[in-house]
């Protein structure tokens, strides 16, 4: 279950040959459009296009975007259920490309008042008992401005709770399984880190401090840090071969965390498949997701990788191991 900001990613394709005569901008022809999932619906419909089974609870407007939001989510095959908010925008995110490069950027939304999120818990605590682990997805949006409550509820349940913080309040996700935040994220709490040795120390004191499991660290180009109690420090380079578009690789990583968690992998294990995940995306344009055959490549093409790593030989494996459950599918529920 994938809780959290849900948005609609807009894009404007067009040529771009002359500047404005009105400001010294360039004049895009605008030749097409598309729209994307963003936010908490993104790392629904990327874990859903790895095989989970995924419903979505979030906020929306009651606006047609809204409805568009819907309708692409049904299509990634992704349970639904928003709460639409009378008064409010849907969160949407316009972008204007030309030659695949983005131009312009303009945001329309409204923060949802915090009385909404009332209801969302109600909705959450109903689905809470069907599935194997809760994804909170935050952009700062108000969806889960009661994130611990979500939190002690799920884990009373003895669910994972995989969570992509938002700012610098990381007491709001006290108790959580793992968090993923990116460096400069962990920095805005922690303080700098000069070396891997600080990320790794400062990581520890934080799972000490909000009770978390683990913390996993995104580096962008130095690819990512696991630090989780018990455990010695897991450093991953970056897997990306190509770096065209870093739009929603949070999200990847944030969706194939949670499936292959849900689905009874171990953490490491599970953090190696999210970077192979991230390194596949971020070759993609905007926000996007890596389907479960691409995955599949990805490990095959490095299996000489697997002879020097154990933990990469046994990642290999795929499909990865579902944990059984009783009279039911074996098929992973996030």
């Amino acid at each position: 279950m994938v809780v959290g900001d849900v948005m609609l990613d807009w894009y404007w394709h067009g040529s771009t040959s002359r500047i404005s005569p009105e400001a010294p901008v360039p004049v895009v022809h605008v030749q097409s459009e598309e729209t994307r999932v963003g936010g908490a619906g993104n790392v629904a419909l990327n874990a859903a296009a790895l095989g989970a089974q995924v419903r979505l609870l979030g906020l929306a407007g009651e606006d047609v975007h809204a409805d568009r939001i819907e309708n692409l989510l049904r299509e990634g095959g992704v349970e639904c259920f928003l709460q639409r908010v009378a008064g409010s925008k849907t969160i949407t995110k316009l972008r204007i490309l030309s030659r695949h490069q983005q131009m312009i950027r303009a945001d329309f939304e409204d923060h949802f008042p915090a009385r909404n999120g009332d209801e969302l818990i109600f909705s959450f605590e109903r689905h809470l008992q069907e599935v194997d682990a809760v994804v909170l997805s935050d952009y700062a949006k108000g969806s889960l401005h009661d994130s611990k409550n979500l939190i002690a509820a799920a884990r009373r349940a003895g669910k994972h709770v995989i969570v992509d913080p938002k700012g610098a309040d990381f007491e709001r996700y006290r108790g959580a399984t793992v968090i993923t935040p990116n460096l400069s994220e962990f920095e805005a709490v922690v303080g700098h880190c000069d070396t891997e040795l600080a990320i790794e120390q400062k990581g520890a004191a934080l799972c000490d401090a909000f009770e978390l499991e683990a913390v996993l660290v995104t580096r962008s180009e130095k690819g990512m840090t696991l630090i989780a109690r018990g455990h010695a420090p897991l450093h991953l380079p970056t897997r990306a071969r190509e770096v065209f578009d870093v739009t929603g690789a949070g999200d990847t990583v944030v969706a194939t965390l949670s499936a292959a968690l849900g689905a009874g992998m171990p953490l490491d294990e599970a953090v190696v498949l999210s970077n192979v995940a991230a390194g596949i995306v971020v070759a993609k344009l905007g926000t996007a997701t890596v389907r479960r055959p691409e995955l599949q490549q990805a490990l095959q093409h490095d299996l000489h990788t697997a002879r020097r790593s154990n933990i990469f030989a046994r990642v290999s494996l795929l499909p990865w191991r579902a944990k059984p459950r009783s009279e039911k599918t074996s098929t992973v529920g996030t």
